[in-house]
């Protein structure tokens, strides 16, 4: 007797649910055109949080050239205590070498970040200004 229910109530739920789906209708072009403009709009971040951004990156990369360093250091120690002088100058560089990458890399980036965002803060103060003559 169980399965007769349950073949019951999987044709009732396979009969319901195209009655859900034709309730949905189809979107309109103007609501999607109106998403679009919206997204443009909010694509373009604020000064400030570029500037946020770009300090962001340069921590990013001091933290990542630390850990390279570390673990320069680290698998320089190792070779050291093994006897391996040639193997500890080597992952000793390699740990030097990452730092100096990553600190280049991240401080560019960061940089680069600020420099658009104090860039869009003085647009936006010269702006400021236009509209004060054009008011007097």
């Amino acid at each position: 007797m169980r399965p007769v229910w349950q073949g019951v109530a999987l044709t009732g739920l396979l009969l319901f649910l195209p009655v859900l789906a034709v309730g949905q209708g189809q979107p309109d072009a103007s609501s999607a055109e109106a998403r679009k403009d919206k997204s443009a709009a909010q694509a373009k971040p604020a000064p400030g949080k570029e500037v946020g951004k770009g300090g962001e990156d340069i921590g990013k990369g001091v933290a990542k050239g630390t850990g390279d360093l570390a673990k320069g250091t680290a698998g320089s120690v190792g070779n050291l205590a093994h006897g391996n002088l040639g193997g500890a100058g080597a992952s000793f560089g390699k740990g030097v070498g990452g730092l100096g990458k990553n600190v280049a890399v991240g401080t560019g980036k960061g940089v680069g970040k600020i420099g658009k965002g104090v860039g869009g803060e003085f647009k936006k103060l010269g702006g400021r200004s236009k509209q004060k003559k054009e008011e007097k």
